[in-house]
């Protein structure tokens, strides 16, 4: 059994935060000892009140203030702290008392309390890709420079780490991204035009929050990975592959030098990926399933259709651009995916508003984090004209 460890979550209502709880109550039934010290919500403070009385936290982050007063009126006395606000937040990164945060707001509002718990000197386990993909250079001189891990939960990146052990970075010869193709992997583009926000929330195989949901429709999702890859495992753009592989059996791989191929197999269960976070480099027992290859049967792989799901482009030429194109690529992608989930522009729209973003403002070198939240709220303020306009 490990040493005494205090977690904290943010986003501890979302669909990575009600699994991590899960696996926190999963390893402590198998002899662990993790405890919750703070819960982080934006508003859902029901469930948050629920979450609060089975795992007896020392205090909560309720980012929306009028949720946070609501919360409050639910409490009778007792010891629970309550923050509120981004003020709160930002007390509770910087001096809380955890030792592993598990980072799963969506979004790019994830980076500045991830950056802040990495700054404090935490572990990071890091399940908010935003936050690499919009300051990946930044976050990772804020770990080297305090001494904080960073271990992916993706269960890509969580694939690849587990690929690497063992193995030197000069042997690496490419890294092969796996993508499920989402709900309209066989559909053409033409038949992409008028599908509803019901359809692309029908993910065939992963249930996840309704932003990513839709990214994995559009394969965006992937391109935000390549990303992602590129600043957790130091490599070029041109040694970052995705592959369709629609059983999602197969999470991600590394090719080597001489030909050999690792693979991370698993059922499609964030639990693995949560749990490998929580307790790498080591492994503990856990009650998950595990597959059963004889009714898998076959596992069937091909090439993504860039003229479909063009914002996998999208996503490799901001990479190569660098500077803040990934923070526009991004702040452009969560705005047409939100005006997409309020039924305003098309599913196709949304790959064409982050194209226009990404070829109307120019990229910043070298950016520091102020200039990274300019180049998002840029990108944001134009996709929004742009649905007025169009």
């Amino acid at each position: 059994m490990r040493k005494r460890t205090g977690i904290a979550i943010l986003g501890s209502t979302g669909s990575i935060g009600k699994s991590s709880l899960d696996v926190i109550t999963s390893m402590n039934e198998h002899g662990e000892d993790y405890y919750v010290t703070y819960l982080v919500t934006n508003r859902n403070v029901d469930l948050l009140y629920q979450q609060v009385k089975k795992f007896n936290p020392k205090g909560v982050v309720i980012i929306d203030e009028e949720r946070a007063i609501q919360f409050r009126s639910y409490l009778n006395g007792g010891g629970l702290k309550v923050y509120s606000g981004q003020k709160g937040l930002m007390e509770v990164m910087s001096g809380g008392e955890f030792d592993v945060l598990i980072s799963s707001l969506v979004g790019f509002a994830g980076l500045r309390p991830t950056l802040t718990a990495l700054e404090a000197g935490k572990t990071v386990a890091l399940a908010n890709k935003e936050t690499m993909v919009v300051a990946g250079e930044i976050v990772n001189e804020t770990a080297s420079k305090h001494k904080a891990n960073l271990v992916p939960i993706d269960s890509e990146h969580s694939a690849i780490l587990q690929c690497f052990t063992g193995e030197g970075k000069e042997w690496v010869a490419k890294l092969i991204l796996t993508a499920s193709g989402g709900p309209f992997l066989n559909r053409t583009k033409k038949e992409l035009e008028n599908v509803t926000v019901e359809e692309a929330l029908n993910h065939p195989n992963w249930k996840m929050g309704s932003k990513i949901t839709i990214d994995s429709a559009t394969l965006m999702n992937k391109g935000l990975e390549v990303i992602e890859a590129h600043y957790l495992f130091d490599l070029p753009a041109d040694k970052i592959e995705i592959v369709i592989h629609p059983q999602s059996i197969i999470h991600s791989m590394v090719e080597f030098v001489d030909g050999s191929i690792k693979a991370q197999l698993g059922v499609p269960d964030m639990k693995i990926p949560i749990q490998y976070a929580l307790t790498y480099p080591e492994r503990v027992r856990s009650k998950y399933p595990r597959v059963d290859f004889t009714k898998v049967g076959q596992l069937t792989f091909s090439k993504p259709d860039i003229e479909k799901f063009s914002l996998i482009k999208a996503a490799y030429d901001a990479l190569r651009e660098g500077g803040t194109a990934t923070a526009i690529l991004n702040a452009a992608n969560e705005a047409a995916v939100d005006l997409f989930l309020r039924r305003k522009i098309k599913f196709m729209q949304i790959a064409e508003f982050v194209r226009g973003a990404l070829d109307s403002i120019a990229s910043k070198r070298s950016p520091d984090i102020e200039e990274i939240f300019e180049a998002d709220r840029t990108a944001r303020e134009f996709v929004y004209a742009e649905m007025e306009r169009v």
